[in-house]
């Protein structure tokens, strides 16, 4: 699925760039361009960023 129109970046290169260690919008605007056209994809950046912190949490805890 298409996250950014503008830049053509699908939830696979975000995801990516999240397993290669992207942790902020900013760091994912620098891997995959997404982002830094419309703005309308950066809420869900901020979701699947903070998706990935709760999951991190979680294992950490176990």
């Amino acid at each position: 699925m298409y996250i950014c129109v503008c830049k053509g970046v699908t939830d696979r290169q975000i995801k990516q760039a999240i397993d290669n260690g992207a942790s902020t919008r900013r760091q994912l605007y620098k891997c995959t361009g997404a982002g830094d056209v419309c703005g309308k994809c950066a809420q869900h950046l901020r979701q699947m960023l903070d998706e990935n912190r709760q999951s991190s949490l979680i294992i950490q805890a176990a």
